[in-house]
């Protein structure tokens, strides 16, 4: 009996999945609604005729922004030409061109941070209204402004003949969560330049606003470290095509700022650091007196990573940071220091996962350390020492640290101002995670359940879009304590071909998630044909975003 009910649910499920692929192929193009959905969006069907030709982007009279403010002039630029799809002008057109009847998007920013970063606590809060000749864009900060500016942009639609359209609205909108993250993995794949910067485009469609940059681990080590060159030279895949030059960093982190989205380095220690060794070879840890000779070192000179033990004699393997050095802590203070003076972002991200202790026990200077300190067998205590030693670097250098669960979970100590990241668990772990840290007095993110790299069959989209990241035993100032949530593309299957179809449109199931109010975006029935449709405007701006189902649009073969 269940069975079968089970099987009249599918039956039922596929039959409404069709019945929206027929509706959809016929119905009028004008969806009501915004990806992400606003927090409140009210339209009518009175709809106004737009004309690229007599469009203008204009700052009111009292705007604290005007022209010359960097951030929205290039907003204005790139925001034409993807209103206005297909028509080709040299520019957009400028508030003081006259026209008999402009449609003008008039912008107010209450506060302007036009040559700034965005950071943790920036506003991106707006409202939006639009009627007849006129739509006018209020925020508080330029950040709040391109969310607006975005769903502008999302309003406008085409009619049989190319007609461009839009429909009297009203938004008020703001996040849910100020942390809205997407993380990409440069290391176990190097991701060139411009598929990087398609990405933080993407997000800014999404209304994502931190590109959590996982720029080495294991495999490599791209970042082309001014302090330190030979960490790239020696440890990326190829020391000429696959690094990124401080140019190339900059160019990221400039293109992020124009986009509202800040740049979250993170440098994994004390594990995920093979690729750190083959760069460092005066920092690797010193050799035991029954060192032999002709055992094979990692790069050299000892220092930075801990040459791993078989019995009395070095096996010539290494394992993570060596935590007994003061060595190690002199580098990581120059390398940080550099890191945080390249990446203006307040936080900086330390890691502190997985860290195999297999190498650390085999070791005898280690465990001569160990002893020293009175950590006895407990190798988590110096994991701890590791860990609280960085901490207490980046906050000498002014930076706020994010590190992974496993820091909290091994009882290290640390400022209550660190944010710990979840990236592990089952739900029920997951909620335990959340209610232990929060209870704890310390913001958390969470990214476990939006491990997007993992791919099914059919519509996952769902379950990233049905996470109640709120859903934990806590009290309302606990739950306040979480600041956001992240999408994860680790890349031990992804690299340039695959990227964006992996990451969209699945990806944008968290963006609503995180932004939208919970209540307001519970189903996602509803949510299927709006996300259909965002798919599509995605293609349409070159994104290849993959499809959710049987279907088409129109546009999707156009520069694909």
């Amino acid at each position: 009996m269940e069975e079968k009910t089970i099987s009249n649910s599918r039956r039922c499920y596929k039959q409404w999945l069709w019945f929206m692929v027929l509706f959809m192929s016929f119905s009028v193009i004008y969806v009501d609604a915004v990806w992400p959905m606003p927090q409140m969006i009210s339209s009518s069907m009175a709809r106004y005729t737009l004309n690229p030709r007599e469009f203008i982007f204009q700052y009111s009279s009292g705007s604290s922004a005007q022209p010359g403010c960097s951030l929205l002039d290039s907003a204005f630029e790139r925001y034409y030409p993807l209103i206005f799809t297909d028509y080709r002008a040299a520019r957009p057109r400028q508030h003081d061109e006259w026209f008999r009847f402009p449609f003008t998007v008039v912008v107010h920013v209450e506060r302007a941070e036009c040559e700034g970063y965005p950071d943790a606590d920036s506003s991106e809060s707006y409202k939006l209204s639009v009627c007849s000749g006129q739509a006018a864009l209020r925020a508080e900060t330029v950040w709040g402004a391109l969310r607006g500016l975005e769903s502008f942009s999302q309003l406008v639609y085409q009619d049989d003949f190319g007609e461009y359209f839009v429909n009297e609205t009203e938004i008020e909108d703001f996040p849910r969560f100020q942390f809205r993250g997407i993380l990409l993995d440069t290391s176990r794949h190097y991701l060139p330049l411009h598929a990087i910067l398609k990405t933080l485009d993407a997000m800014s469609y999404n209304k994502f606003n931190v590109f959590h940059w996982h720029i080495v681990d294991d495999p490599s080590f791209p970042y082309q470290s001014s302090t330190f060159p030979d960490l790239s030279s020696k440890g990326a895949f190829h020391p000429l095509t696959h690094v990124y030059t401080q140019i190339d960093v900059k160019r990221v982190i400039a293109h992020a700022r124009l986009r509202g989205i800040r740049v979250l380095a993170e440098f994994d220690s004390p594990g995920h650091t093979q690729s750190w060794g083959k760069g460092q070879p005066g920092l690797l840890t010193p050799l035991s007196p029954t060192h032999n000779p002709l055992t094979p070192l990692s790069s050299g000179q000892p220092g930075l990573l801990t040459p791993c033990y078989k019995g009395t004699v070095p096996s010539g393997t290494f394992g993570p940071v060596n935590p007994a050095n003061s060595s190690s802590y002199q580098f990581m203070t120059r390398l940080f220091k550099e890191v945080t003076s390249v990446f203006p972002d307040s936080y900086v991200h330390l890691g502190g996962d997985e860290v195999d202790f297999t190498c650390w026990k085999s070791n005898p200077d280690v465990r001569g350390f160990m002893l020293k300190m009175g950590f006895g067998t407990d190798y988590t205590k110096l994991e701890s020492y590791y860990m609280e030693n960085m901490v207490n670097i980046t906050k000498g250098l002014n930076k706020t640290a994010i590190v992974w669960q496993d820091v909290f979970d091994y009882h290290e100590k640390i400022p209550v101002d660190t944010v710990l990241h979840i990236w592990k668990g089952s739900p029920g772990q997951i909620q335990q995670e959340l209610s232990s840290i929060t209870l704890a007095g310390y913001r958390v993110i969470l990214a476990a359940p939006w491990y997007i790299n993992h791919i099914d069959y059919g519509q996952d989209w769902e379950k990233y879009y049905t996470i109640q990241p709120l859903n934990f035993t806590g009290t309302e100032q606990q739950k306040t304590l979480v600041i956001g949530g992240e999408v994860c593309m680790w890349g031990e299957y992804v690299d340039a071909t695959n990227l964006s179809p992996r990451l969209w449109p699945r990806a944008s199931a968290a963006g609503e998630r995180l932004w939208s109010d919970e209540k307001m975006t519970s189903s996602v029935i509803d949510a299927f044909p709006r996300l259909v449709d965002f798919r599509c405007r995605l293609l349409r701006r070159g994104i290849q975003a993959e499809p959710l189902f049987v279907g088409h649009c129109r546009h999707e073969y156009q520069g694909i």
